[in-house]
């Protein structure tokens, strides 16, 4: 029966079919237009262009053809096709290359084998655009002559579009020009750089969680994060050890992924306070198995950076734990760095200090994915601390999701860690020894509480307030106060006018 939807491919095939998939950040619609043009947020599509019926099989057609590549919509949309429209429509173009992708995760979403079809003989054809996708590695399929280059697997699948910002991160090589840039420090340099990095990594990470870590806390996070250049294959025991090492509380210490249900909540009272549902603990054995081999892999096969955004974030999204997340996602993040070969062992990127300062951000990133799986989620309190969970959702919203958000902010925190973050660490410390070889050429500097001053006054531009002086009164002479004054000055003056970085240090 003919009839023109004004909605088309996708988005039809969520409404009609009822589809939990998340609604989608561009949809088609039939437009007075003369050829399909991206327009206000959506596709705009000429009705001659459209599917001319509300026959799915033309909607899946139409939407790889021209909207790209959405697994959770096509995971749950495909199986409601009868295989025998599947084999019409591979019989009518066998070398089709719209119908072999449709036919190919046809078969793997249905669980079924279409027999009866004519032999492809056409070259092979990838699921995802290179020019509109970051991809992985190809994995052939002979019968269909097909590759699937996705972002994991067919089972657990990330997408990431080569947006501007994307693009420009890939061509930026952060990490290259963070080594050459550690590198250049000179080995003295270098390591302090490197061990303030290390700490307000620490620290940072557990402020974005509202915990100030104890010093213990501190130390084992501190190992954590140099366990990151260990080289070891991600595993359910090895993550437990990650894990056990971030968690003091010994009931929350795991030997398993869990095997309950968490959530997070925020504020709010009852389920209104509950922010988001992690899949039900039988997907989550499942789904970790897949995330693990990519979070091993994908760091030597693709971005560093990108698979560093998707195994961080991917990693929370699932929250096989019941405590420690969200540092061990934070750790993953370097963890890929480390693995992809392109950080020299010890050297670190401070993406958390980068977070902690874009906070607001880094919520926007997390609530890309995690406020629409929210809401195919019916909670409803039962007691104090209570819940029921009711999942009004397919789980191919857990194994399929748009990373692009969070590998745009993987990239923007990075490129923030390193020229910003670590770059003014450097500064920082060189301006400091300039400014202690000035007070030692007019005093004896001696204890912590002149070196503290220092800092002080380097962090107010220059000057020593009233309340400080107070406090320090009893142990600093009141000339030191000017001494330490005068040479932050001079210093910064120097700096101004020198056109060579004092990151680089003293000649």
């Amino acid at each position: 029966m003919k009839k023109i939807m004004s909605v088309v491919g996708y988005e039809f095939l969520r409404r009609a079919g009822g589809l939990s998939a998340f609604p989608l950040k561009r949809q088609a619609e039939v437009r007075p237009v003369t050829r399909v043009l991206m327009e206000n947020g959506l596709i705009a599509v000429p009705a001659q262009v459209a599917p001319q019926t509300d026959d799915s099989l033309d909607h899946v057609l139409f939407a790889l053809k021209h909207e790209g590549v959405n697994l959770q919509v096509l995971a749950q949309a495909l199986p409601k096709i009868p295989a025998d429209r599947i084999l019409e429509a591979t019989r009518a173009t066998p070398n089709g290359v719209y119908v072999r992708i449709a036919g190919y995760l046809w078969e793997h979403f249905s669980g079924q084998r279409l027999e009866g079809r004519l032999e492809t003989t056409a070259a092979y054809v990838e699921i995802f655009d290179r020019d509109r996708y970051v991809t992985g590695p190809s994995r052939r399929d002979p019968r269909w002559r097909v590759n699937f280059n996705g972002l994991g697997t067919l089972a657990y699948c990330a997408t990431v579009e080569r947006t501007p910002a994307i693009t420009a991160g890939i061509e930026s090589k952060i990490l290259e020009r963070t080594a050459e840039f550690l590198d250049s420090l000179g080995p003295e340099m270098r390591d302090r750089a490197l061990a303030w990095a290390y700490l307000h990594e620490t620290e940072d990470s557990y402020a974005i969680e509202n915990e100030t870590p104890s010093e213990d806390k501190a130390r084992l996070f501190v190992q954590l994060l140099h366990q990151a250049h260990d080289g070891r294959r991600l595993t359910e025991d090895y993550l437990c050890e990650l894990q056990s090492s971030t968690v003091s509380n010994p009931r929350l210490q795991a030997d398993q992924f869990r095997a309950a249900q968490n959530w997070l909540r925020g504020p709010g009272r009852g389920a209104s306070g509950v922010t988001y549902v992690p899949p039900w603990p039988e997907l989550v054995e499942p789904l970790m198995d897949e995330w693990m081999h990519f979070a091993s892999d994908a760091p030597s096969q693709i971005d560093p950076i990108v698979a560093a955004s998707v195994a961080s974030f991917g990693f929370v999204f699932i929250h096989p734990f019941w405590d420690g997340n969200g540092r061990l996602s934070r750790f993953m993040f370097h963890k890929a760095l480390c693995t992809s070969g392109k950080l020299e062992k010890g050297l670190l990127l401070p993406v958390s200090v980068a977070m902690k300062r874009h906070e607001a951000e880094y919520l926007a990133a997390l609530q890309s994915y995690s406020l629409p799986a929210r809401e195919r989620v019916k909670v409803t309190w039962i007691g104090e601390g209570e819940y029921t969970f009711d999942f009004k959702a397919d789980d191919a919203i857990f194994r399929y999701w748009d990373a692009t958000p969070c590998v745009e902010f993987g990239f923007k925190m990075a490129a923030q860690a390193l020229d910003v973050e670590l770059r003014t660490e450097t500064i920082f410390l060189a301006r400091y020894d300039k400014v202690v070889r000035r007070v030692n050429e007019q005093v004896d500097m001696i204890g912590n509480d002149l070196s503290t001053l220092i800092v002080i006054c380097l962090d107010a531009g220059g000057t020593i307030s009233n309340k400080k002086r107070k406090r320090y009164a009893n142990k600093v002479p009141e000339t030191y106060f000017g001494i330490i004054e005068e040479a932050v000055r001079a210093t910064l003056e120097d700096d101004e006018e020198d056109t060579d970085d004092p990151a680089q240090g003293p000649a």
